[in-house]
């Protein structure tokens, strides 16, 4: 029976290996899902794919899973970064959820100018990576990176391709990327997109990314999207031109 439910664990897995629950997955497994002795769980941690194994013992405060066949291997996504600004807290965790879905292999928060969102809670928006990788069936988990300010964050994109998507260019004529794979741009090369707040990039950040030779400005269109709505438009077109789709 192929098992319903996906549980991340930070657990080696491999044949006959067996897996410790925490209370809080014990709690949910058994006191939630209603699992017994027997039943199958697919795990995977990030690293070895992901397993079918059953419940070996089941308690209310802890509980023991096997391993015994692997169901999966191991896949990366594509070498894609998220970098986007906190906005309401719904929200975010919203382009949380989407960008690992869409297949980010890392999660960026950066505080630019206009930034509303001064903190986040690094391990709440880690929690639901891990949630979105168990319901979509990946087998990895992107790092959801601390707040970085943006001039600190360029410096960490000196090596990558940066897609730009540049609010005011929506009431222009063109449309798409500059820069590709002819002039510039490399499908192979690791990609950043830049998600601009609620009150869009400054006029001096947006000087400074269209300075860079590695920036590719990105026109999402005619309308202006929300910044949670931007996203998942960016890494839809970065993952149908460049990705694993």
């Amino acid at each position: 029976m192929k098992p319903k439910i996906r549980l991340y664990v930070e657990h080696p897995l491999g044949p006959g290996q067996a897996v410790t629950l925490t209370r809080a997955q014990a709690h949910y497994l058994f006191g939630v899902m209603r699992l017994t002795s027997g039943s199958p769980v697919a795990l995977f941690n990030g690293t070895d794919g992901e397993w079918r194994a059953e419940v070996v013992e089941a308690g209310k405060r802890g509980g023991t899973l096997e391993c015994n066949e692997q169901t999966a291997p191991q896949s990366l996504p594509p070498d894609l970064w998220l970098c986007f600004a906190p906005i309401k807290k719904s929200r975010t965790d919203f382009i949380v959820e989407k960008s690992v879905e869409m297949g980010a292999r890392r999660i960026v928060p950066m505080q630019t100018e206009f930034t509303n969102s001064e903190r986040i809670r690094q391990d709440r928006l880690q929690a639901h990576a891990v949630e979105a990788a168990e319901q979509c069936r990946a087998t990895y988990v992107p790092e959801l990176a601390p707040l970085v300010r943006f001039d600190v964050l360029l410096d960490q994109l000196s090596d990558r391709q940066i897609l730009f998507c540049d609010e005011a260019t929506a009431d222009s004529t063109e449309t798409g990327a500059h820069g590709g794979p002819g002039d510039g741009g490399a499908p192979d090369a690791g990609w950043a997109i830049l998600i601009g707040p609620e009150g869009g990039f400054s006029p001096a950040e947006r000087a400074k990314l269209r300075a860079l030779p590695n920036t590719h400005i990105l026109n999402l269109g005619p309308r202006i999207l929300r910044a949670d709505t931007a996203a998942i438009a960016a890494m839809t077109l970065w993952q149908t031109r460049f990705g694993d789709w």
